[in-house]
């Protein structure tokens, strides 16, 4: 899956979403663009990287 990224200066391109999560990381880019539209940083409510730190047991099914 690609997901469009827009740089301060407007350009855009399409990255895969490690690229993505490294961007929003080092503040490379303003926005990206998600189902229902622009998501822009600083502004959107963005998924938290503890989230998929979880260290606890395993609980989905197999």
């Amino acid at each position: 899956m690609m997901i469009r990224v827009m740089y301060a200066d407007g350009k855009t391109e399409m990255v895969r979403p490690p690229l993505l999560k490294l961007l929003i990381e080092r503040e490379r880019i303003r926005q990206f663009r998600r189902d229902k539209g622009w998501a822009v940083l600083g502004e959107d409510p963005l998924r938290r990287a503890q989230l998929h730190d979880y260290r606890g047991p395993e609980r989905r099914s197999r």
